[in-house]
């Protein structure tokens, strides 16, 4: 039995993520990304640190229902007040280590959820 989830054509698929950077749909980024479920954007965080409400802007702008934050190497805690806006935004936050969030991704993905990645790379 085939198990493999169909994908639609042109979604952004997360095939492999290290040496500071991914390969997502058969592209190579150096870097950080931002991946939305038809496009993905290079993104300048290098650490959780740097991420604020102005760098999450074209997430808000595409106005996913979950936003996946991938912190880097380990899950980290991000503070409240990016939280709190996200919410007021109608953007729920999930935060988990950078591989987790890939993966996560390509299933909600394949789900066909709204869903976003901000992905600090590893």
């Amino acid at each position: 039995m085939d198990i493999t989830p169909i994908v639609p054509a042109g979604r952004q698929i997360i095939k492999g993520y290290g040496d500071v950077g991914f390969t997502i749909s058969g592209i190579r980024w150096e870097g950080s990304v931002l991946v939305f479920a038809e496009r993905t954007l290079a993104w300048a965080p290098v650490t959780l640190d740097e991420v604020t409400e102005a760098t999450l802007a074209p997430v808000v702008e595409a106005r996913p229902d979950l936003l996946l934050l991938g912190c880097g190497r380990a899950m980290a805690m991000v503070g409240r007040p990016l939280r709190t806006w996200l919410r007021a935004e109608g953007i729920k936050l999930e935060v988990m280590d950078t591989g987790a969030a890939c993966r996560t991704f390509n299933v909600l993905l394949a789900e066909d959820r709204s869903v976003a990645a901000a992905l600090i790379a590893v």
